[in-house]
């Protein structure tokens, strides 16, 4: 089974990338994030006719996440059950081929010092607490999407520039690890314990083509999915293509 993470910076414009990449890599599972779309005006209808399933939370100019699957999509949430007010549409959850995907496109947070870092705090620990409650239900999950954190200093291209920046403080990671202390695993260091996996580039400053990037896209992953994890790939041919978004896929392959 290969499950796929992306966060595609616009469904409108990168709908014909997504095609493509759907018929050529032919994953189980993509879930996808910043799909800037209303709910009435998710492309359902143009991935039904390839054979894909899809079940999505969209919301206009912002946020928006999608699951599309090869395989039926049971069992749907959105949203954090402790925060049900949140306007912002971030949250996915869907059984697919017997693993419980849930996909996220987590609060960016501006800056430490904004009013919306305080809204990424409290939404972690939202999540947190939603995570916590799905693995008790689900022996073989997957929490995966856009985290907005780089966890380590190995996963940032310039540590002392960065340090104590957003997506690279300290209090981030340490939410970061509250995650993985539920019992998860961050499956490309399960793969590659070693070595520089940026799957974010800035548009500016040719950040990409000189290979400057953050890692804030992830998969994690339970001890019965760590079991049998064969392989994990960010995908930088797709994030060289023309107009792309300033993500890169990332796939992970599991022996189920």
């Amino acid at each position: 089974m290969k499950i796929t993470t992306w966060n595609v910076n616009s469904l409108n414009v990168r709908l014909p990338q997504v095609q493509n990449w759907l018929a050529d890599r032919q994953p189980d599972v993509l879930c996808l994030q910043e799909l800037k779309l209303d709910q009435d005006k998710f492309p359902a209808a143009a991935l039904q006719m390839m054979g894909w399933q899809t079940a999505w939370s969209g919301q206009k100019t912002y946020n928006g996440v999608a699951i599309i699957s090869r395989l039926p999509i049971e069992d749907v949430h959105t949203g954090l059950p402790a925060l049900p007010d949140d306007p912002q549409r971030r949250v996915i959850a869907a059984t697919v081929g017997g693993v419980r995907v849930i996909n996220v496109y987590c609060v960016n947070g501006e800056a430490l010092d904004s009013p919306k870092f305080q809204y990424k705090k409290e939404w972690f620990a939202a999540l947190t607490e939603f995570v916590r409650s799905e693995l008790a239900r689900h022996e073989k999950l997957v929490l995966l999407g856009d985290f907005n954190i780089a966890p380590a200093d190995a996963d940032c291209y310039d540590p002392e520039k960065w340090r104590e920046q957003i997506h690279c403080s300290s209090v981030e990671r340490e939410w970061f690890k509250n995650l993985l202390d539920l019992g998860l695993t961050d499956s490309l260091r399960q793969i590659h314990p070693e070595g520089a996996f940026y799957t974010w580039f800035d548009y500016r400053g040719a950040m990409f083509q000189r290979g400057l990037g953050l890692r804030i896209d992830h998969l994690l992953i339970s001890p019965a999915l760590s079991a049998v994890l064969k392989d994990v790939q960010v995908d930088l041919e797709t994030r060289a293509l023309e107009r792309p978004s300033d993500h890169a896929p990332v796939w992970a392959e599991f022996d189920l």
